[in-house]
């Protein structure tokens, strides 16, 4: 193996045993009669309060990865990268109108997944499995990036050897770490992720704070760091023969930068774990609270996505983008210190990556398990088939990290959010109106997951020439010939044209629209009406208080 920092390990191996045992210990933190079932293992008792559910919420979207990838982006001279802070921002006046909406009909008939919301909406089983499979498929790879995000961290720490080692020493570290990693999602449910958030987020703060502070301070100002920044990137156009990398986004890439933000805003909280997050907290007032408050988070990911430029200013020579700010950290502070900075992104890491892999597991017991294997499961049968399947779906996104070339987690990821953007018209619009038809949502849904899947799979890497395929989440729209826009909101246009297109035919035509068991009211309760109950999808609402 490579040398490693002893005291720095040291300071690692602290956190990670100190949240480990909170993982087992949160099996016994507001818990209710039992574990047995999907309410209280996988949406934690649905009683979460502002503080949890703001540290819960915050640890669920701000990822390890994205803490890692987004100042990669800049450190490799992509201004592109900088769409995450704007994405951060636009998202919450999203949320705060229809996720209270979502919020009180999945309460009022005990929903646990979009795809359950969407049966019960439209009564089409075959939509909610579209629903269900999307989820899982745009799933799978985020995880395994966390689990990337963890591998750069040990990397850089010494940990996991170089090119000579053997496999075991590079990938022992990453299998104890998913070991321990899935023991306490497994006991614990969605409970070990919220109590860990809490120490994951307090260290991200303060290590970004003395980062952004401390570095430019420390390396002559930010006047220094920018004009480093500019002088990489104007010798690596001159390497490239093209002005392809660019400190600000240029003329023509305006509507790239745009559509990436907000297309990616609209994505985000589609994603299964963002819906399982949201379903756990206590009232409607929580999450308009949260929507409130979570952009303080998109101020941290600023800060954090200029430390690309210090890690320029400061001289870090790494041949991958993404450990650039694991080695800016032990290049420029003290072990003890980047002991510290390690544990938050591996542990930034372990909260995500549990609640989507109980969020994928949910998915796959309730939308396919229960809809088609075994309708009559007992909520104990339904959670421990979905603690089982949460272990199955971790071993999957290991081996995307052991097995294959990290880009290929990295490209599908991309596609993560053209693929679940197509969930959006049955989700959010089916909260307000079912105008549009069960069986056009889900043509609209094929068309936008082709179209998006077959562009994206066209697309080349700009700064990489070795990269043929999925290589941008950007690509030049029909009958455009310059500007390119993000493939997921061209995608989302062609699933909204067919679905509406479709929907006008099927209406003359007459053909059945599906059963609703939803009624307007349900999409007001609140935690005090007496209307909102934990029914099981598909049995019916309990009409007590009317």
């Amino acid at each position: 193996m490579t040398d490693i920092d002893v005291v720095a390990l040291g300071v690692f191996i602290f956190f990670f045993v100190l949240v480990t045992v909170l993982g087992f210990v949160a099996a016994r933190w507001r818990r209710g009669e039992s574990l047995d079932s999907l309410d209280e293992w996988g949406l934690g008792g649905r009683g979460f309060g502002t503080f949890v559910s703001w540290f819960l919420i915050g640890g669920d979207i701000y990822t390890a990865y994205t803490f890692i990838a987004v100042p990669a982006l800049l450190y490799a001279g992509s201004a592109i990268g900088f769409f995450a802070v704007p994405y951060t921002i636009v998202v919450y006046p999203i949320i705060f109108i229809f996720l209270p909406r979502l919020w009180s009909v999945s309460h009022r008939h005990g929903y646990v997944t979009p795809a359950d919301f969407v049966q019960g909406r439209y009564g089409s089983r075959g939509l909610s499995l579209a629903v269900a499979a999307t989820g899982l498929l745009a799933t799978m790879p985020y995880i395994a990036l966390q689990l990337v995000g963890i591998q750069v961290v040990l990397q850089v720490m010494g940990l996991g050897g170089g090119e000579d080692a053997s496999l075991l020493e590079k990938d022992l570290p990453l299998l104890i770490a998913f070991a321990i990693l899935a023991a306490y999602t497994y006991t614990s449910g969605l409970r070990a992720p919220a109590l860990i958030a809490f120490v994951k987020d307090t260290l991200i703060y303060i290590v970004i704070l003395v980062a952004v502070i401390y570095l430019p301070i420390h390396l002559g100002g930010w006047d220094e760091i920018f004009g480093a920044a500019e002088t990489k990137i104007d010798a690596g156009n001159k390497d490239l023969g093209a002005p392809i990398l660019a400190l600000f986004p240029g003329e023509t890439a305006y509507w790239g930068y745009a559509t990436l933000a907000l297309g990616s805003a609209f994505a985000l909280f589609m994603y299964p774990h963002s819906v399982t997050a949201v379903l756990s907290t206590g009232s409607r007032n929580v999450i308009r609270r949260n929507a409130s408050l979570l952009p303080a988070y998109s101020f941290l990911l600023g800060l954090l996505a200029l430390l690309g430029y210090v890690a320029i200013a400061a001289d870090v020579d790494v041949t991958d983008p993404n450990q650039a700010i694991p080695q800016l950290f032990e290049n420029e502070f003290p072990s003890w210190f980047t002991g510290v900075a390690f544990a938050a992104i591996g542990i930034g890491a372990l909260v995500p990556a549990a609640i989507m892999s109980i969020a994928a597991a949910n998915l796959w017991t309730r939308n396919v398990y229960k809809a088609f294997i075994n309708p009559a499961a007992s909520d104990r049968q339904e959670a421990q088939q979905s603690k089982v399947v949460s272990l199955v779906v971790k071993l999957g996104a290991l081996a995307f990290v052991l097995f294959l070339p990290t880009e290929f987690a990295i490209y599908l990821q991309l596609l993560g959010g053209v693929w679940i953007l197509q969930t959006l018209p049955a989700l959010v619009i089916g909260l307000y109106t079912r105008w549009l038809h069960r069986w056009a949502l889900l043509a609209g849904w094929g068309v936008g997951m082709v179209y998006g899947t077959w562009v994206a799979y066209q697309q080349p890497s700009a700064t990489d020439p070795t990269v043929d395929h999925w290589g941008s989440p950007l690509a030049l729209p029909p009958f455009a010939d310059e500007t390119k826009i993000y493939i997921g909101l061209t995608a989302l246009v062609l699933n909204l044209l067919v679905a509406v297109a479709i929907t006008f035919v099927l209406r003359a035509m007459g053909t059945a629209e599906g059963d609703d068991e939803t009624t307007p009211d349900d999409y007001h309760a609140d935690a005090d009406d007496p209307r909102v109950s934990r029914v099981p999808a598909g049995q019916g609402a309990d009409t007590r208080g009317g």
